[in-house]
């Protein structure tokens, strides 16, 4: 887990970890990751993701889940996963 204490790029010291609902849209589908954890700059807007934050953002990502389910489904026969 890593530790910021100075915004990348505005260089403030007022950089805080923050837990919140995160939602955003791609192509017209808003989806939402619950509780995400992730470093914001209240002085310029910067956000700065961990590891473990980008996965639960792609775990909710909309084209990531449907092309997941489309890839087992085709290799296993449209059998239910």
């Amino acid at each position: 887990m890593m530790k910021i204490t100075i915004c990348p790029t505005c260089g403030s010291g007022k950089i805080k970890k923050v837990k919140r609902n995160w939602t955003s849209k791609l192509q017209g589908q808003t989806y939402t990751v619950p509780a995400l954890e992730f470093y914001e700059c209240p002085n310029c807007g910067e956000r700065v993701y961990e590891p473990q934050a980008m996965r639960k953002i792609e775990a909710h990502f909309p084209v990531f889940s449907k092309k997941a389910t489309r890839k087992k489904d085709s290799i296993r026969g449209s059998e239910p996963v």
